[in-house]
Order: C-alpha cells, then sequence, then structure tokens
C-alpha cells in the first residue's frame, strides 16, 4: 500500500468540508488498496489488530453499519456495536457523557450517526477519540460522498475522462433532506466536476447555488441533459414534518427516473443512489436493475473498501497528529 503519512493527517473524518483533493485522494487510493481485501476467499488482514471501534448509531441503519462493522472485522480490529435503545442516553445521561465514558475506556475510533446536525463538530471539540461522522441530521455523510467519489473515480474512462474535471453530475430529488447530497457537492466541487442540484423548489435549500457552486434546476428533464452521473436521492417522508409534496404519486410521475428520462443525459451516464430506494419513486426498476447503466451495487461495495480506508488511517496508520 502506497504511504499517505504525508497526506493524511486528520484525526477525525467529521465531513467532506474542509478536506483537501490530496486528502480525498489518499483516502481513495487507500480504498483501492483495501478492496482487494474484500475479493479474497479468506477476507481478513491483521492491519489493526490490538485496536477498538465503537459503531453507535443513534439512527436506523443498514448498509452503513454493517459495513463498518465488517470494515472493522476485516482487519481484526475489535468491534463494538452499542445498542442506542439500552444506553444510558435513554435513562437522561446526556450524549457527552455516554462519550465521555466511552472514552475512559480507551476506543482507538468511535463511529456515530445522529439526528443532529453538527453534533459530531461538538464531540470533536469536548473529546480525544477519533472520531467518524457516519450521518448528522441534514448535514454531512462523508463516507457515503467517499464512497459515491470511488465508484465515480472507477468510472472516469467509460465517461470519456481522465479526472473529475469537466465532469458534470446531476444530483436529483430530495435535496433539502439529504445529508448525501451536500457531502457529495462538497468533495466532487473540491475534485474539480460541475454539479447540478435538481429537485422541486421545495426540496431545494435556500441560496442552494451560492452556498455550494453548483446550478439549481427545477425541472428533472433540464437537469439531466448532457450529465455522466445521474444521483437519485431518497425521498426522506421521515424528516418531513410537512406537507412538501401534493402526493408521493405526483412526485414519482414528474421527478422519478425511466428510461426515457435517462436517454436526455450523456449516452455513457451511469446511475447512483445511496439508498435505500424506493422503487417506482425515486427511480423505476427498470433504471435500477440496468446493468450497463446502474452501478448502485458497486457503490455498497465500495462503501466497504472506503470504511476499512477511514479506519486504517484514523487508527494511526500513516497518520502523523
Amino acid at each position: 500500500m502506497r504511504s499517505t503519512g504525508n497526506l493524511w493527517t486528520r484525526k477525525h473524518l467529521l465531513g467532506m468540508s474542509g478536506l483537501t483533493q490530496e486528502e480525498i485522494d489518499a483516502l481513495l487510493d487507500t480504498a483501492v488498496s483495501l478492496r482487494e481485501v474484500n475479493r479474497r476467499d479468506i477476507k481478513k488482514v491483521p492491519t489493526l489488530r490490538g485496536k477498538t471501534v465503537i459503531n453507535l448509531f443513534f439512527e436506523n441503519s443498514t448498509r452503513t453499519r454493517t459495513s463498518f462493522e465488517l470494515a472493522g472485522k476485516r482487519m481484526s480490529a475489535d468491534v463494538v456495536n452499542m445498542s442506542v435503545a439500552s444506553s444510558s442516553v435513554k435513562k437522561g445521561e446526556t450524549l457527552l457523557d455516554t462519550l465521555a465514558n466511552l472514552q475512559a475506556m480507551n476506543p482507538d475510533v468511535v463511529v456515530i450517526r445522529h439526528a443532529d446536525s453538527g453534533v459530531l463538530e461538538f464531540l470533536a471539540r469536548n473529546l480525544d477519540t477519533a472520531l467518524v461522522n457516519a450521518g448528522d441530521g441534514r448535514h454531512e455523510h462523508p463516507t457515503q460522498g467517499l464512497l459515491d467519489l470511488l465508484t465515480i473515480q472507477d468510472h472516469l474512462p467509460l465517461l470519456g475522462h481522465e479526472s473529475f474535471a469537466g465532469l458534470v453530475v446531476a444530483i436529483c430529488g430530495d435535496v433539502l433532506h439529504s445529508r448525501v447530497a451536500r457531502s457529495n457537492a462538497i468533495g466532487l466541487k473540491t475534485l474539480g466536476a460541475e454539479v447540478r442540484f435538481v429537485g422541486p423548489a421545495t426540496l431545494m435549500p435556500a441560496q442552494a447555488a451560492e452556498a455550494f457552486g453548483v446550478t439549481v434546476h427545477h425541472r428533472l428533464e433540464e437537469g439531466l441533459a448532457g450529465a455522466h452521473v445521474v444521483m437519485m436521492l431518497r425521498l426522506q417522508n421521515e424528516r418531513m414534518n410537512s406537507a412538501y409534496l401534493p402526493s408521493v404519486r405526483e412526485y414519482a410521475e414528474f421527478w422519478g427516473l425511466n428510461r426515457a428520462r435517462l436517454r436526455l443525459a450523456d449516452p455513457n451516464a451511469i446511475v447512483m443512489h445511496p439508498g435505500p430506494i424506493n422503487r417506482g419513486v425515486e427511480m423505476a426498476s427498470e433504471v435500477v436493475d440496468d446493468p450497463e447503466r446502474s452501478v448502485i451495487l458497486e457503490q455498497v461495495a465500495n462503501g466497504l473498501a472506503v470504511r476499512m480506508a477511514v479506519l486504517y488511517l484514523l487508527c494511526g496508520a500513516g497518520v502523523r497528529r
């Protein structure tokens, strides 16, 4: 594995914001190197033997939690998955006190998913343990952003590009509630891509163009035109406390991606989705299961490699603090 000692010096991974192109490249290069482990018959290496990783998820998760658990175990770390339902937080203990008590047990990394935006920055200011943001409210989801970058990077030759420069990426749907959209926009812009936010006005952040350096489109057809990457977002009904849309059926009619609409994108465009997918809402099954255009399962596979890379770097491998 190529040394990342001069490229990665951060103690935490709190978001894509602030990461340099060199730091993103270091993470992706490390993920590519570790990806081979997941293709072996015996999927285990002693890289993190003696290290301890705690997964603390305050929101439901399938892909992210499972891949962080597998990432640690495949590198021989001791992995502890905490049940929030039975944690002391449910008994009235503050989140900071809970983390301070976990820190007293000397874990090497704590991975946290939480419903409150910005909670990881607060914890990082008050704790010494290395922290990984596995998604905080509407704020960021950096490992999802990184796995998406890795997936796009894998397909650059097919898309006729040697780098992200000049690549057009359309991020479509419920941008307002999506931490995935934010992390991807930041990472893609850092690497030189052109980013479009595409969605209904009611599901678009205020001043999105100025805040993220993207172009904003309120018609799906317009946003898809010529795009090299089409990233569909989940309609996050659980985060909606008012009527953002007339109905899910109407959303699917005007904003659902089908083959006819996909033809408006670049002929070799790839289709992505962070999951879970609401088939027939964000995407038609004919697109989800398209073997030539859909790279959704590749995203999942790359997610494991990226989380292995994050744990590897934050546990001290090549890190100069």
